[in-house]
């Protein structure tokens, strides 16, 4: 891995957007999950996703923005809302990656069904890699640090597993 690479990804598992890269791709795998059991048309679909991806950045922007108000009991400065809002990108990445796979279905890459297929193995794929890297970055083993994913994992893995049992 170039030194460039390497740094970035060093950089991004040493910050606050992995906590909330996680939130959101559990957010758009729930999302996904549910679409699925009546899937809308493409469109729809990318709407959906992208709306959702927003309306939780935007929440999580707001709440922490207020919070911290209530909290210091001062105004936000504008360096904090900068903070807040590059916070709420990383939300709205994890939530909106999905989109992805729906996009290159309405270009015609492929069919939605695989977009939906794409959309969960990834997002539950991305929650199971999060949590083998936390597992050995915290000093596990290369087994301590997959229990670790597979436990974390679970939580993907228990929304895809409900649904096939439903459906």
């Amino acid at each position: 891995m170039p030194d460039t690479l390497r740094r970035a990804v060093a950089a991004h598992l040493d910050s606050r957007d992995v906590t909330r890269v996680l939130y959101g791709a559990i957010i758009g795998l729930a999302l996904v999950v549910a679409l699925q059991s009546h899937p809308p048309s493409v469109g729809q679909a990318i709407a959906a996703i992208v709306g959702t991806a927003v309306a939780v950045g935007l929440a999580e922007m707001y709440s922490e923005l207020v919070g911290g108000e209530a909290r210091t009991h001062a105004r936000v400065r504008l360096a904090e809302v900068r903070a807040a809002a590059l916070e709420s990108a990383a939300v709205m990445l994890g939530a909106g990656f999905p989109v992805l796979f729906f996009v290159l279905a309405a270009a015609g890459a492929f069919d939605v069904g695989l977009a939906y297929t794409l959309s969960k193995w990834t997002g539950l794929g991305l929650i199971c890699a999060y949590g083998f890297v936390a597992g050995r970055l915290s000093g596990s083993g290369t087994g301590g640090a997959l229990l670790h994913a597979l436990a974390v994992g679970a939580v993907g893995g228990a929304l895809i597993g409900v649904k096939a049992l439903l459906h």
